[in-house]
């Protein structure tokens, strides 16, 4: 079975509603200039004088007007969808022109035919008049590209901006709550009760529990401060940690680490020690069925946690929600995203190894 867990992302290009406010606006004042400004170039004067000349030339422009602009905005829509990010603008622009130029050139040459049918009219379908009605349409045409390429601009911005402002807060939560259920009374209690039997009975190895017990938090002290630190410096952590766990499992808990690794890869900070309490949290241990946790790099590009399952009565597949805050860490920092994978006899994350270029606030080496 295998699960990526992603974080919900998903940006909608048309609102609801066919037009925004702004295209409402925008058109409604602009029916007056091109009503007015159409209808006198094919009608002339009469348009204004005459009631039934008035009549028809409205209601023939209203139509044309609202086809055109209802084919032009699916037509500019359709373009966006097209080049949508913010690196692909000239590619937009170049296509936008091109394309709304050559349905403008086509609607106008309807336009012409349809006033050219009209009784009582001079227009005809001959060059003369379509050249200085494809002129102006164009014209015309260039302020609608250039406002719904504003609003797509503007609300994407927002959007972009909302989601960030997500991402950045589920991280900091992350953070937060990682730190706090790394220092918990739970993890605490246990340390001491543990250090309080080694004390009678091993002050030697008490004095050395006592020291990894201070890096351990000094660890996380520094870790709740930064984004990411290297590997090594993780897997550090992780060998101190191991020990502390194994005063209290002793041989039951067997964690291999990877033998050979890269300087220069990054992970966000306490994730080998989320990886390993979880792997603890929902297996038995004991003399006989030893949790073995296997960590090893993969091509540079992946770090895969593995341990065998020994699941207790509540099943390992029910804990989602720690490796899904996980995943939005990862989210904040890179595209990647992390990869859960169970079968019957192992469970394994694929978590992936960042580099150094990934903007953050500090890096633990």
């Amino acid at each position: 079975m295998k699960l990526i867990l992603k974080t919900p992302h998903a940006l909608n290009l048309m609102k609801p509603d066919f037009f925004s406010k702004y295209e409402w606006r925008y058109h409604l004042a602009m029916m007056p200039v091109i009503f007015a400004a159409g209808n006198y170039y094919f009608i002339g004067p009469d348009y204004f004088t005459n009631a039934g000349s008035f009549l028809i030339g409205t209601g023939l422009i209203f139509v044309l007007y609202w086809s055109s602009v209802v084919v032009l905005t699916i037509a500019i829509r359709r373009i966006i969808s097209w080049y949508p990010s913010v690196d692909q603008t000239p590619g937009r622009i170049r296509a936008m022109f091109w394309l709304i130029g050559s349905l403008t050139l086509l609607l106008t040459m309807i336009c012409v035919g349809l006033y050219s049918s009209i009784p009582g009219t001079t227009v005809t379908f001959t060059w003369a008049w379509l050249w200085p009605a494809i002129i102006f349409c164009e014209f015309a045409n260039f302020p609608l590209c250039a406002l719904l390429g504003l609003i797509y601009t503007l609300d994407q911005w927002k959007k972009n901006q909302a989601e960030s402002e997500k991402l950045e807060r589920i991280a900091s939560e992350q953070q937060f709550n990682l730190l706090k259920g790394q220092v918990n009374p739970h993890f605490l209690f246990n340390s001491l009760n543990t250090l309080s039997s080694l004390i009678g009975e091993d002050p030697e190895r008490a004095e050395h529990f006592v020291e990894d017990l201070a890096k351990i938090y000094r660890y996380m002290l520094q870790a709740a401060k930064t984004d990411l630190v290297s590997l090594n410096a993780e897997l550090g952590f992780l060998q101190t940690y191991i020990r502390l766990l194994q005063v209290r499992h002793g041989e039951n808990l067997q964690v291999m680490q990877p033998a050979h690794h890269p300087a220069d890869i990054y992970v966000p900070p306490l994730v080998l020690q989320i990886m390993v309490d979880h792997a603890v949290k929902h297996n038995i241990m004991s003399a006989n069925k030893t949790l073995t946790i296997h960590i090893e790099v993969l091509d540079l590009q992946n770090l895969r946690v593995r341990n065998n399952i020994q699941s207790k009565i509540r099943t390992i597949g029910t804990d989602k929600v720690g490796l899904a805050a996980l995943n939005s860490k990862y989210l904040a920092l890179s595209s990647r995203q992390v990869l859960v994978e169970e079968t019957a006899t192992d469970f394994t994350v694929i978590l992936p190894l960042l580099s150094d270029r990934v903007p953050v606030s500090q890096v633990i080496e």
